[in-house]
Parts: C-alpha cells; structure tokens; sequence
C-alpha cells in the first residue's frame, strides 16, 4: 500500500491520499506504455517512469518500493480481468467449465496475455530471483493449473504437468517466437491447443 506524502499540518485529511492516488495511477500507465513500446525491458528504469509520468523519483519508490514492486503491481493490474474470468467468469475459462475444456482455455489466457504484454511478461520473469518457480505470479497460475488437472479422472502427476505446461507459455518462449521468429499469433494459439490435447490425452491413457 502506498505510503502518503507528507503535508503540512493546516491541510486537508483528503489531500496526501488523493495525491497518492493519483500519482500511483499516473505512474502504472506510464510505465504501461513505457513497457510497451520499449526495445527491452531491462531499459525502463524507474527514472524513466517518474519522467513520463510527471512525479518525483522519490514518489516513485515510496509508492511502490523500488522497480521491482511497480512491475509486481503493474502486471496485477493488467491481469485482473483475467484472473476474474478465470475465479469467476463463464466456461470455458471459469470454474464451471469442464476440466478437459478449462485447462486449453487457461492456457490460452496466460498466452494471449504474455502476447498482449511481451516486455512485462518478460520485466517480471526476469526478476523471479534464484527461482522463477517461487515468484508469486508463477505459483498462483501452477496452483489454479494443477487443481484442474486434477480433476481430469485418468491423468496422473498433475503437479509436474502443470509446470511443463506452463513452460510452453513462459515470457522468453513467447518473445523468442513471436518478436524474433515472427510467428503469428494464431499460430502460437493453435500449436499450444494441439500440443496441450496431446499431453492431455497421453497423459490420461498412460495412467
């Protein structure tokens, strides 16, 4: 939670919040845009945000901690559509969906998002520490992955393949194919489908 800039004393209780809260705002879309039209991630640098986003450095980092934390709360900001239909929306992507059809459909909504948001995707996977596995980020899509997979009767080691699954939809894969290789959207959608179908069902007829 951001911490409010102090303010003199004769001003109002409403003021340092609002102004946090606009400052905040301000900050996630120029960094938003920033993320977007940048050549790497690595080059936007919390100077560079405070600069578009016409507050102080020092607001920045009371606001969010340091970079790390803004990418955190930019990336869960654009997410939130998401990870609502996924918790509650209709099938195939919410919980009322068949397991066979839910688990293409959360696959394809971790690629589509990782597609619509390249350099964020990648700015937060490359700040997961010694281990990516332990970011939050990463165990909350494992864990919604592998409770459906659970569900599949037949399939057995729904932990691991939850993580190969995963794998077919990390930030670097996606950027390898889609800004280095070219490969169209539609076509990365439909290689993931098919390749998830086969895991699925090699997956159940081996149990």
């Amino acid at each position: 939670m951001p911490v409010p800039e102090p303010v003199p004393e004769s001003a109002p209780d409403r003021k340092p919040r609002k102004d946090a809260t606009r400052n905040r705002a301000a900050a996630l879309v120029a960094a938003d845009r920033l993320f977007a039209h940048c050549e790497s991630p690595e080059s936007v640098t919390m100077a560079d945000i405070a600069a578009a986003a016409g507050v102080g450095k020092a607001t920045l980092f009371r606001a969010f901690g340091d970079r790390t934390g803004l990418i955190h709360a930019l990336y869960a900001a654009r997410l939130e559509p998401v990870a609502r239909a996924i918790d509650e929306g209709p099938p195939p992507l919410g919980p009322a969906a068949p397991p066979l059809l839910r688990v293409p459909a959360l696959l394809d909504a971790v690629l589509c998002f990782k597609l619509d948001n390249r350099h964020l995707a990648l700015a937060l996977e490359g700040i997961g520490g010694d281990s990516p596995y332990q970011a939050e980020h990463y165990q909350r899509w494992h864990g919604t992955l592998q409770a459906v997979l659970e569900q599949i009767h037949g399939l057995a080691g729904g932990d691991f393949t939850a993580h190969a699954l995963l794998a077919a939809v990390r930030a670097d894969l996606v950027e390898h194919l889609a800004g280095r290789q070219g490969v169209p959207r539609e076509r990365m959608r439909a290689d993931l489908a098919a390749f998830t179908a086969k895991v699925l069902g090699e997956g159940a007829a081996s149990s």
